[in-house]
């Protein structure tokens, strides 16, 4: 069998996803309201687990067991293109989950049991016999809670030296998660007709394209009023209205999105999704300014 190329590989590992639980996990060290200068190490590793490790693997395993939708929706894509032959897709996919898990080792006990978590979900979402995928309300909330929540709780454990992180950081974790199973709506938008031919149920094909656009526009917008609501109480107000004004800017961005999903989803993922995530750690430092410390 003749081994794949290394540009292939990176490829199939998808660098440019690996920002999101990166963000996450970011977030989690912030809102610990440890110093950051005396943990550079492990927030470093911490980094390269949520993004390089973690999520390289869960591309890696969605890659493998989409190979045959990826025919239809992104035939260039590495494995049914040729450039990963036979079953080196699988194998790379198992290989970076072990590396991972390793990897997890090092950053205490609630950090591993979160990095298991979310390596069991990125499992579970692509490979039988579960296969989230095949339900887009199921899948999303996979995807969210493992490259959102369960980065950013990591994140936490990590800096409180293994220890699970308060209820504060725990809602947070959740509400962003649940925001993220809207981001990974627009994912969907780009693959309507091999999901249909290959009976993936995700929200465009269940709901139709008008009503997934709007399920997925609320579901991003819900939680980050919460998020507010939460932090005129929590924290000071200012923090709050940081998050109200980032909030603002998203709503025409969303307008445009409604008013052409299938063509507007990539220029709301590109343009909104930012907001959105900014308005993360916007919250993360309010954890932070809330606990007292200051790095």
């Amino acid at each position: 069998m003749s081994l794949p190329q290394p540009s292939a590989v990176l490829q199939l590992l998808k660098p440019v996803t690996w920002f999101p639980p990166m963000w996450a996990f970011a977030c989690g060290v912030v809102s610990s309201g440890q110093p950051l200068a005396d943990h550079v190490w492990l927030i470093f590793s911490g980094i390269v687990l949520a993004g390089p490790m973690v999520c390289a693997s869960s591309q890696a395993v969605n890659d493998w067991f989409d190979r045959h939708v990826d025919a239809i929706n992104e035939p260039h894509r590495p494995i049914p293109s040729g450039r990963i032959p036979g079953r080196w897709g699988l194998y790379i996919a198992i290989l970076w989950t072990g590396l991972s898990l390793l990897w997890a080792w090092q950053l205490g006990a609630w950090g591993f049991k979160a990095t298991l978590l979310a390596l069991a979900l990125a499992w579970a979402y692509s490979a039988p016999p579960f296969r989230f995928k095949q339900d887009g309300w199921l899948g999303n909330a996979a995807c969210g809670l493992s490259y959102e929540g369960l980065a950013w709780i990591t994140g936490a454990a990590v800096m409180l030296g293994g220890a699970l992180p308060n209820a504060h950081i725990l809602t947070f974790a959740l509400l962003y998660s649940l925001a993220a199973h809207g981001i990974m709506t627009l994912n969907d938008f780009k693959s309507i007709e091999g999901d249909k031919q290959m009976g993936v149920w995700s929200l465009p094909v269940q709901l139709g394209v008008k009503r997934a656009a709007g399920t997925a526009c609320w579901v991003m917008l819900l939680p980050q009023f919460v998020v507010v609501a939460l932090l005129l109480r929590w924290s000071d107000w200012s923090y709050a209205l940081a998050v109200l004004l980032l909030i603002y800017a998203q709503v025409p961005l969303m307008n445009r999105f409604m008013k052409d999903p299938v063509k507007q989803a990539l220029g709301l993922s590109a343009w909104g999704v930012p907001l959105l995530v900014a308005g993360m750690m916007v919250g993360a430092f309010a954890l932070r300014h809330a606990v007292g410390v200051v790095a």
